[in-house]
């Protein structure tokens, strides 16, 4: 008996050949794919070590004929599925192993390298326990909603507001990300997203000579991010406002250059940085009453 990471262990009763349980192997001990396995199963999502008997029998799930293990071979690269790809990038931002992933979320580091490598389907428990190791949602992963508007789910039953401190902004507003700045310009207000980079408890970003933000310089502006978690009804947003300064310093551009996380995702030429200090910085969250 060989098996692959992610194929179906099926135990079929002696009597009647009908599946009396089955499970998906999540743990390899043997690098040819012989048993035993790391199962999880089907009817209790419990993972145990399992010897198969002559009652049981692999189903393997979409790998290609005449492979004995889960893992790419030397010198294949690795083809993700859009799960795989999402759930590498989440763990890769916010700077987590798969070790220390897969033990959040109680598999095999294995069986999440595989997941991550090579296209698959993991079944919904799977998902919700990435998803909560990865303090996101099962609908994020899949990718479900990236063209829709955030917030269309219902409001909590007894939704609590509350402000945040500035200590509390300031770690929110974390070390970058993805914000909105707010700019008056001779056609009105315009709100623009930007790639942000916080250095030394100032804001900065890149942006185009002669485009919407560079023409905030030497003004007062908004800047503004968020996050909303769509499974919890839940969320907090930061709001800073401060004047805008063009940052011509060439060691200064050097600085905030090299402590650039990401290019603009906007991309083109957008050599220009822009640098916000906050005069009042004020946050809100929304959580359920009573937390």
């Amino acid at each position: 008996m060989h098996a692959h990471l992610g194929d179906q262990l099926v135990v079929e009763s002696p009597a009647t050949g009908v599946p009396r349980r089955d499970g998906e192997i999540v743990g390899l001990h043997h690098d040819d794919g012989t048993p035993p396995y790391d199962v999880r199963w089907s009817d209790t999502q419990d993972v145990t070590l399992v010897f198969p008997g002559p009652d049981a029998h692999v189903k393997h799930l979409g790998h290609e004929p005449g492979t004995d293990t889960g893992a790419p071979s030397p010198g294949h690269r690795p083809n993700p599925g859009d799960i795989g790809r999402r759930i590498a990038a989440e763990r890769e931002r916010q700077g987590l192993t798969r070790e220390e992933t897969a033990r959040r979320a109680r598999m095999a580091p294995d069986y999440l390298a595989y997941l991550e490598e090579r296209p698959g389907d993991p079944n919904l428990a799977t998902l919700v326990r990435l998803a909560a190791a990865l303090h996101t949602d099962v609908q994020a992963l899949r990718g479900g909603g990236a063209d829709l508007p955030p917030g269309q789910g219902m409001a909590l039953l007894h939704p609590h507001l509350r402000d945040l401190g500035p200590d509390e902004c300031r770690t929110l507003l974390s070390t970058h990300g993805v914000g909105r700045i707010a700019v008056a310009t001779p056609e009105g207000p315009a709100v623009v997203p930007v790639n942000y980079e916080v250095v030394d408890d100032a804001i900065a970003f890149r942006t185009a000579p002669g485009s919407v933000p560079a023409a905030a310089a030497g003004t007062e502006i908004a800047f503004e991010v968020d996050h909303l978690d769509e499974a919890m009804s839940q969320g907090w947003s930061v709001l800073a406002v401060g004047p805008a300064q063009a940052v011509t310093e060439p060691d200064d551009v050097r600085r905030l250059t090299a402590h650039a996380h990401t290019t603009p995702w906007a991309g083109g030429e957008r050599e220009m940085w822009m640098s916000i200090r906050p005069t009042q910085l004020t946050g809100r969250r929304i959580t359920t009453a009573g937390r």
